[in-house]
């Protein structure tokens, strides 16, 4: 490398390992967007430099004769296209590029690789603003959110896959003077080690989190020497196309070549997903989506997958010291980004006979009114209200909160727009709450991807655990949140859901939502029902992607 970045960055590296085994908190980019954190002008300057690339071509990008130039995104907020263009090239050629560069980029070390993609995360510290606004308006996060998932929470997610790559690459030594005693005379032999990365890799994005869900996959694959195509959803590519130009910049300016990562779009006439996912030369997939086409990368042929797909995320209530205080809670959790989140809360489970709050018992009816009202303060909050449920992505998932009503249960809380303070022309909606009996599993077994909550009354908490254990092992979860002041029925949920795969968060009132996953600490999805079959970021989550390989040689006498 021209830049002696292992020095740079080592502390980094080694600060971030030592948090991987502690699982305390630790955050290395702040998530405060504060002038006194970022600069004075640190918002103003990003917000200018996005408009800046509106109606333009991102041309930031080191990936040379394009075919063509595409874009499709448009403004949740202002229903308006962004008119971002951006280098079409056919799969065929970015498979070709990436298996040339990769040759380059595996004989690297990996600390040296490790250094590399933290000094691009340090680049793009300076572009958090501008990536918050990018991903804004072409998610519908609001705009706290998107600073922080788009931006400090996705660069340490980054660097959590990093030293997770960076460790178990050299968990090993690289070279060993063997030695085995033999009687008279010792047998000795030379052993040295490498760890063989398995090939082109593939990430491919979501609308919602375009890079939250991106870099742990992006990086992992990087750091334990692969080359990495990113195909991120049309609807949501500028925010992770800054990432990748960032990433290429550092690789160039250290004498490597910028196609060890590179940027695929669809163009409109040709979706190239399918065609990477299947090029034999694709080794490694990283998804995020919906499950029909997730359930497809896991069953193609000769591939390392590793995926996050649909969920049931279900909410177990049984006792608790505040009524009040809990509904407030998940109150938030189904209004945050308009239940546009894989960990949002969907199936909240009630027995018929109430639960236990303050000394007594509050009736089911009581449990499910306490809800609503607390939904609906917030939502008629106007100075929480839309910075909270910011704007809907899809105009389907306002189609699918229309739909609900089709549900054979009650209607507890319906829908309506709201005018957005900033932005009057933002595609919103609020969140709907329909009670369903327990008999009517149909209507519960899916996920409604959006502002939907369904409300299923049980006979006791044991039938609600059974059939939230039921859903995850059967349909998948990635969340679920619990209530309950019995320390014996907790254990019982800890037991029942963790057989079924499934995090569970107790008791949360206050600041800290289900919705939420810390870095360093929490893993995301389990792996271990059918809402994905990975977890970033677990060891397995690195491991899979590379391969060691031992040679052996006498060693000189």
């Amino acid at each position: 490398m021209k830049l002696n970045l292992v020095d740079k960055h080592q502390s980094t590296i080694n600060t971030a390992v030592s948090a991987l085994h502690s699982r305390a908190f630790f955050a290395h980019f702040p998530e405060n967007p504060s002038p006194d954190v970022y600069g004075e002008h640190a918002d103003k300057e990003g917000r200018e430099r996005y408009k800046a690339l509106l109606h333009n071509k991102f041309e930031e990008l080191l990936q040379q004769d394009p075919e063509q130039w595409v874009g499709q995104e448009e403004s949740p907020y202002e229903q308006q296209a962004l008119g971002v263009q951006y280098p079409y090239f056919a799969p065929e050629v970015l498979v070709a590029r990436a298996e040339e560069a990769y040759h380059q980029w595996r004989k690297l070390k990996p600390a040296d690789r490790a250094a590399l993609l933290v000094e691009s995360l340090e680049r793009l510290r300076a572009r958090f603003f501008e990536i918050a606004y990018a991903t804004m308006h072409t998610t519908g996060q609001a705009y706290m959110m998107s600073f922080q998932a788009s931006g400090p929470h996705a660069a340490d997610r980054a660097l959590e896959a990093v030293a997770a790559g960076y460790e178990e690459q050299t968990r090993f030594p690289e070279s060993v003077e063997w030695e085995k005693p033999m009687g008279k005379y010792n047998l000795k032999l030379n052993k040295t080690w490498k760890a063989v990365p398995k090939g082109v890799a593939l990430v491919i994005g979501c609308a919602t989190f375009p890079t939250w869900n991106t870099v742990p996959g992006m990086f992992a694959s990087l750091v334990t020497g692969n080359p990495v195509i990113v195909k991120p959803h049309p609807k949501a590519v500028l925010p992770i196309a800054i990432v990748v130009a960032e990433v290429q910049k550092v690789l160039q300016e250290n004498g490597l070549n910028p196609n060890i990562c590179q940027l695929a779009v669809d163009a409109d006439e040709r979706l190239i997903a399918k065609e990477l996912a299947e090029n034999p030369s694709v080794k490694l997939i990283d998804y995020t989506g919906g499950s029909e086409f997730g359930n497809y990368i896991e069953r193609l042929p000769g591939k390392v997958t590793f995926t996050e797909k649909t969920g049931v995320n279900s909410i177990i209530l049984d006792s608790m010291d505040d009524l009040d205080k809990v509904a407030q809670n998940l109150a938030f959790s189904v209004t945050l980004y308009s239940g546009q989140m894989c960990t949002a809360p969907q199936n909240f489970f009630i027995p018929e006979g109430g639960v236990k709050a303050g000394g007594g018992t509050v009736p089911y009816e009581q449990v499910v009114q306490k809800i609503s009202e607390a939904v609906t303060a917030l939502v008629n909050n106007p100075k929480a209200g839309p910075h909270i449920l910011g704007a809907i992505q899809n105009p389907a998932t306002t189609g699918r909160v229309q739909e609900a009503a089709s549900l054979k249960g009650k209607q507890v809380l319906g829908t309506g727009d709201f005018t957005h303070p900033v932005f009057a022309n933002a595609r919103t909606c609020t969140p709907v709450i329909y009670e369903v009996d327990a008999s009517e599993k149909e209507s519960y077994s899916r996920e409604l991807f959006g502002p939907i909550v369904l409300v299923i009354k049980t006979k006791d908490t044991n039938q609600s655990i059974a059939i939230a254990k039921e859903l995850a092992q059967q349909y998948g979860a990635i969340s679920c949140g619990a209530y309950t002041t019995d320390p014996a029925v907790k254990e019982q949920i800890m037991d029942e859901m963790g057989l079924a795969g499934t995090p569970v968060s107790f008791n949360l009132t206050g600041g800290i939502y289900v919705n939420q996953n810390a870095s360093f600490s929490d893993f995301h999805v389990t792996g271990g029902n059918p809402a994905g079959n990975a977890s970033f970021t677990n060891p397995e989550f690195v491991i899979k992607r590379f391969t060691w390989v031992g040679f052996r040689e006498p060693a000189a006498r």
